[in-house]
């Protein structure tokens, strides 16, 4: 069961706002007012240490203590509120759950996903109130896929709208022309050949794992439709992408990855910084 975190943090934060609110204008100027009462009745309470003074405190802490929720939503509200307003417009943390981006991105990377690149949006609706930018060929982007509206993916741009794409014999092509790659290492793994390099987008570059002697996706050529996006695995071989579950509609565009900013496998390993930095 997915959870709506977002959701969950909007209630959370409206809540807290309405209840601070209704008290600050219905209710907390009477508990003021009984203040001022017990002042003129426990005469010398200004004394401190005195038994006019004890009896004050004890009768203020009994008939004009704000109440425990209205301390509650008084205290979170401020926190919650920075929170929701840093994860919704400016920047979120991400882990990334699958080495569907292998190299450029690892099992247990933590990441930075910028929200304000491609447009400002409205929490839970994710409706664009705005423009800021666009996706490029080449961004690593987090995302809803079509498939899955409540799971984030991330993977790479490969087509912009009316943009051409072409995938044959693992070979990618944009707009007719073949995407450059340069092959940096093979490393052989049991009966497969995995090459690592990098791969010349037009308008930028990126990291790319190719398994040579495993079949692959078929081969096929498709238009970029007019407000969507044609995204791909880094990790051609092992990736759902565009390929299988079709076109992102802008719509459901949530970031641009940025940087790493720690890696940790699993609750039993030790954090690390060592892959800390920039996402090409």
């Amino acid at each position: 069961m997915n959870i709506d975190f977002p959701l969950v943090l909007v209630i959370i934060v409206l809540g807290s706002g309405t209840i601070w609110l209704l008290d600050s204008l219905l209710l907390a100027s009477g508990r003021s007012r009984r203040r001022d009462e017990l002042a003129r009745q426990y005469l010398g309470h200004e004394q401190e240490g005195s038994k006019a003074a004890q009896a004050f405190s004890d009768a203020c802490a009994i008939e004009t203590a704000e109440p425990t929720v209205v301390e509650y939503a008084r205290s979170f509200f401020p926190v919650l509120a920075v929170v929701l307003i840093l994860r919704s417009f400016l920047y979120e943390p991400f882990q990334i759950p699958s080495s569907s981006m292998v190299p450029t991105l690892e099992v247990g990377d933590y990441i930075l996903v910028d929200k304000f690149s491609y447009g400002l949006r409205l929490p839970v609706t994710r409706t664009k109130i705005f423009e800021t930018g666009s996706p490029e060929r080449g961004d690593v982007m987090v995302f809803f896929p079509p498939h899955e509206n409540d799971t984030y993916y991330i993977k790479r741009v490969i087509g912009k709208p009316g943009d051409k794409i072409a995938y044959r014999g693992k070979q990618l092509y944009v707009n007719g022309e073949p995407v450059p790659q340069e092959w940096l290492a093979e490393l052989p793994s049991g009966r497969y050949s995995v090459k690592m390099g990098r791969e010349a987008l037009p308008g930028s570059d990126g990291y790319l794992m190719r398994i040579d002697n495993r079949r692959g996706a078929r081969n096929f050529s498709v238009v970029v439709k007019p407000g969507h996006y044609f995204m791909m695995g880094d990790n051609r071989d092992n990736s759902s992408d565009s390929r299988v579950w079709g076109q992102v509609p802008e719509k459901d565009i949530v970031g641009k990855a940025v940087a790493i900013w720690m890696h940790w496998e699993d609750f039993l390993s030790v954090p690390s910084f060592s892959r800390s930095g920039a996402i090409d």
